[in-house]
């Protein structure tokens, strides 16, 4: 009775979880009013729908806009963030629990609360409609978790290693970059996938400092893909476009799942 339950347990959590990925896919086949008689499959599935995304608009210059910002985002918060989590976690100065916290503080403010100023910032830099405008706002949504993960990754490690470096001569920067680097493998996949994720996702700043349809990334080039009423926007395009960008997010999970397992349950066991 107890491996039916937690059979039955575990079918629960699959269905809960991959229902709605299952019917984003079944609703991408479907054109006009189809979308609202549901149905377990589309009786004419409209594979055209996934040709028409790219035919209608530059939605291929939209996932490489994409691409080339959640990775910028990626490069410069793990930079920034190990050799901050090297300082916060290894280094006892006065004043260094409040800027964890103050950190900590930053990443529970909304969007919409830093918007005006970091449209002043991205204008003043004459950035605005451009890629480093996204990857620098971004930032700001990236930066304190990862600095905030790493720096819990960092105290696990094991201080006689940083001794023993130190004996044989190693500067800060060496210990960091040879000793420390490699172990922090998989807290840098975990950390360095959730800023991806965060920086592919990000819609707001994308919108505000974007104009031109060559410099969007996709979540607002879908939510330009617009009609009249309900019953008249494109939802099979829409649909189409959502599933398109969420596979690559889905087989990065499924390549890097171990280091993932790995970089959440560090620090779990020690020795």
């Amino acid at each position: 009775m107890r491996r039916v339950a937690f059979a039955g347990l575990v079918g629960l959590v699959l269905l809960y979880t991959l229902f709605p990925f299952y019917w984003a896919i079944a609703s991408s086949l479907t054109t006009g009013s189809a979308l609202f008689a549901p149905r377990p499959w589309p009786a004419h599935p409209a594979w055209s729908n996934y040709t028409q995304v790219f035919a209608q608009q530059p939605f291929a210059r939209n996932i490489l806009n994409s691409v080339l910002v959640a990775s910028g985002v990626v490069g410069l918060s793990l930079v920034l963030g190990v050799t901050a989590a090297h300082a916060l976690g290894r280094v006892a100065f006065r004043g260094r629990r409040t800027l964890l916290l103050a950190l900590l503080g930053v990443s529970m403010f909304p969007q919409v609360a830093v918007l005006s100023g970091m449209f002043e910032l991205v204008r003043g830099l004459g950035l605005y409609n451009s890629l480093p405008a996204l990857v620098l706002s971004s930032l700001v949504l990236t930066l304190p978790f990862t600095v905030w993960l790493l720096t819990t990754f960092m105290r696990e490690l094991p201080v006689e290693l940083e001794e023993a470096a130190v004996v044989d001569g190693a500067t800060p920067w060496v210990v960091l970059t040879r000793v420390f680097l490699p172990l922090l493998g998989p807290a840098l996949v975990t950390t360095g996938l959730l800023a991806f994720i965060a920086a592919w996702n990000e819609f707001l700043f994308a919108l505000t400092f974007t104009l031109t349809d060559a410099k969007r990334t996709v979540p607002v080039a879908i939510a330009l893909l617009s009609g009249g009423s309900a019953y008249e926007l494109p939802w099979g395009l829409i649909m189409a476009a959502s599933v398109i960008v969420t596979v690559p997010l889905v087989l990065l999970v499924l390549v890097l799942q171990r280091r993932i397992v790995a970089g959440l349950t560090a620090g779990a066991l020690k020795g």
